[in-house]
């Protein structure tokens, strides 16, 4: 074993045999070549032989194959992503390793081998060969004992067992990130219905990315609810498949568009928080203002876009803000706003969020959403949801 530690140097390696990665590669090239014969065929302009109707049929096609080519521009793109993902190797080092290994078998796991990575990112990500000896043994638990030999933190990685295996296997832990967060919520249902149309969600995409999507269906009640919990689950579906957020927009708007129905539009509020950096992205597609909290400084974030479904082709706007310590994120829907409109005015509200004195974001979202009652005088004509999300530095 000692020799076999002492070799362990600092190197360059890929994720992915270098045959697996040029059959990706080759992959990713026929698609960009199959998206390219979907574009070749130019849109036509009507003659005087060719009706409305043929024309209109003509263009709907036109615009599916430029949707579908689309995707498939997209589908290249994930696949070269993966093939080039590249990690660098770090010697664990013979005292070290002797120490994770002694401490694991204190603890009824035997250690098999260690490999320690750093991504792209920077990050530290850890692969273990162990099992276990003794029964219900937790791997959050294991992490913590592999922590305090590396004297770094690290966590499970995402959809790990939640205990470890009485046979050989290989566990991922990865470091954790710097920053932890609470969310809070609170919403109001439109007075003549009896299910909101807002739909949110807080999930975290991959390992130190949290992201928050609010989306507000068109008018209010079951369908609205349901288009906008359409709009959400496919947001995570392609985020989870490997799509770029801009490009899962797009793949949804052209789903929206594409709709017999007469009215199947969204808003879509996407706030993506690195909780390693502190770095936030907001994307908004029609919808409603966001504000930062920075002590009694309060940062505005407003879009002029319209909604999902409207068109074929549309333009979200992204922002980017560096986040701190003791930071909020306030998102909201569209029926806040209004509500505030029938008192004295939504310009009033980043005074009011700059003032509150309140840590928790639950407490946070319930003094705004009480505020904007207050002003309507307790009417709710639209469904009303405020989400709040709080950064805190572990350190």
């Amino acid at each position: 074993m000692k020799k076999q530690v002492e070799n362990r140097e600092e190197n360059v390696i890929t994720m992915i045999p270098e045959y697996g990665r040029q059959k990706l590669l080759g992959y990713a090239e026929s698609f960009l070549d199959l998206a390219d014969l979907f574009t070749e065929e130019k849109e036509e302009v009507p003659g005087e032989d060719k009706n409305r109707q043929e024309y209109l049929w003509q263009k709907k096609l036109y615009e599916s194959r430029g949707l579908l080519a689309e995707h498939l521009k997209e589908m290249a793109h994930i696949m070269s992503e993966v093939a080039g993902e590249s990690y660098k190797t770090h010697p664990v080092g013979e005292r070290k390793y002797k120490q994770i290994m002694h401490n694991l078998k204190d603890a009824g796991i035997l250690l098999k081998d260690c490999l320690l990575l750093e991504n792209e990112d920077g990050h530290l990500e850890l692969n273990l060969s162990m099992k276990a000896v003794q029964e219900n043994i937790v791997l959050e638990d294991v992490a913590d004992i592999i922590s305090a030999a590396l004297n770094a933190r690290v966590r499970a990685s995402k959809n790990q067992p939640l205990f470890m295996a009485g046979e050989w296997r290989t566990y991922h832990f990865l470091e954790e990130p710097a920053f932890h967060i609470l969310t809070g919520f609170a919403k109001a249902v439109k007075e003549t219905e009896k299910i909101s149309g807002d739909n949110y969600t807080f999930d975290e995409i991959e390992q130190g990315k949290m992201i928050a999507i609010l989306s507000d269906g068109t008018g209010s009640g079951e369908k609205a609810c349901k288009e906008s919990e359409r709009v959400i689950e496919m947001m995570e579906r392609l985020l989870e498949a490997g799509f770029r957020k801009e490009a899962a927009i797009q793949v949804i708007n052209g789903a929206l568009a594409a709709g017999e129905q007469e009215q199947n539009m969204s808003t879509l509020d996407i706030c993506e928080l690195n909780l390693y950096t502190g770095a936030c992205e907001f994307i908004k597609v029609g919808a409603a203002c966001t504000y930062i909290k920075r002590d009694n400084l309060v940062d505005r974030l407003s879009a002029r876009n319209l909604p999902l479904g409207l068109f074929q082709q549309i333009e979200p706007e992204i922002m980017y803000r560096q986040l701190q310590d003791g930071d909020y994120i306030i998102m909201l829907s569209d029926g806040v706003l209004e509500a505030l409109s029938q008192g004295i005015g939504e310009e009033i509200l980043p005074e009011i969020i700059g003032r509150t004195s309140h840590t928790n974001p639950g407490q946070i979202a319930n003094q705004i959403l009480s505020y904007c009652l207050h002003q309507s005088r307790g009417q709710i004509r639209d469904d009303m949801t405020v989400l709040v999300i709080g950064i805190w530095n572990k350190g």
